[in-house]
């Protein structure tokens, strides 16, 4: 077990399993808005299923802005629970990447005080590399 405040590396893949994009604002000449449903899994020293909601601005040439919230059920070094995840990211040619970090107060079970930070990066269509420097409070 970490000492209360001691970070660990976590690594992990993600695997998307369901990508549903829904557009709410399109103007002519403007990056088009939309909501991003995804569903998720990840494997390595973090295990378990995500869901996330994304909101994304993404211009005409593909690139783009997001933003979302993703609760994670699974497991951080060998213990079980839920949290969440506050993401921030871009488009930039065909890579996905951006920064995490867990929302403080939201582990439960034992991932109760759960707390970090961290990234992902991912060519798109491709399982993402991810990393989140964790401790508990």
């Amino acid at each position: 077990m970490n000492e209360a405040g001691a970070r660990t590396r976590a690594n992990a893949a993600i695997t998307v399993h369901k990508y549903e994009p829904a557009t709410y604002d399109d103007p002519a000449e403007a990056p088009v808005l939309a909501r991003i449903h995804v569903e998720e899994s990840f494997s390595g020293d973090i295990s378990g299923d995500g869901v996330v909601e994304f909101l994304q601005a993404a211009r005409a040439d593909g690139s783009g802005s997001f933003a979302g919230l993703e609760r994670v059920t699974g497991t951080v070094a060998g213990r079980e629970g839920t949290f969440l995840l506050q993401d921030a990211g871009t488009v930039a040619g065909n890579v996905v990447s951006g920064e995490w970090f867990v929302i403080p107060g939201s582990g439960t079970g034992g991932l109760a005080g759960l707390r970090g930070e961290g990234g992902f990066r991912a060519n798109l269509g491709e399982d993402a590399q991810v990393h989140l420097d964790y401790w508990f409070e």
